[in-house]
């Protein structure tokens, strides 16, 4: 049995819960920033069956070389729009990722990723500096969302 550790990010997003509980359940949202800078995961290599017990499968592509990774979880929660739980079995020991939504009542929401059972690999710099872009492209892409949105007419 290999070392595992846990891991906790936590981003504020000036968006309803909801909206962020979306973003990390549909696939057309997931697309555009599933992953670390460099990589790519396209809407059609997304599977989401949102229910506990359902299937929640991710393929990135290396822009670079076009090498793939697939994450292959298990939904274990599914309680919108407050929290979403999913276990990666293939991971040694099965990897828990647990985010919650949580309404600051005044237009924003913390998000809060905690992993346990996270192997060694996945806790190094490098694995979470690549982990932390890709809250980043995440953060980009929900302010974009909500700025359109605050932009349409009523």
């Amino acid at each position: 049995m290999t070392e595992t550790g846990e891991l906790t990010y936590r981003r504020i997003h000036q968006a309803s819960p909801e909206l962020l509980f979306d973003c990390m359940t549909t696939p057309e949202h997931l697309t555009h920033f599933w992953g670390p800078t460099g990589t790519t995961t396209p809407v059609d290599n997304i599977t989401i069956d949102l229910r506990p017990g359902g299937v929640f499968e991710t393929t990135m592509v290396n822009d670079a070389d076009g090498s793939t990774y697939t994450m292959r979880a298990v939904y274990a929660e599914v309680v919108r729009p407050d929290r979403l739980v999913w276990v990666e079995a293939d991971v040694e020991g099965g990897m828990r990722t647990t985010i919650t939504f949580v309404d600051l009542h005044d237009g924003r929401t913390e998000v809060v990723t905690h992993q346990t059972n996270v192997p060694a690999p996945y806790l190094s710099a490098e694995a979470q500096a690549g982990f932390v872009t890709s809250l980043d492209r995440c953060d980009a892409y929900v302010a974009a969302l909500t700025a359109e949105h605050a932009h349409q007419p009523e």
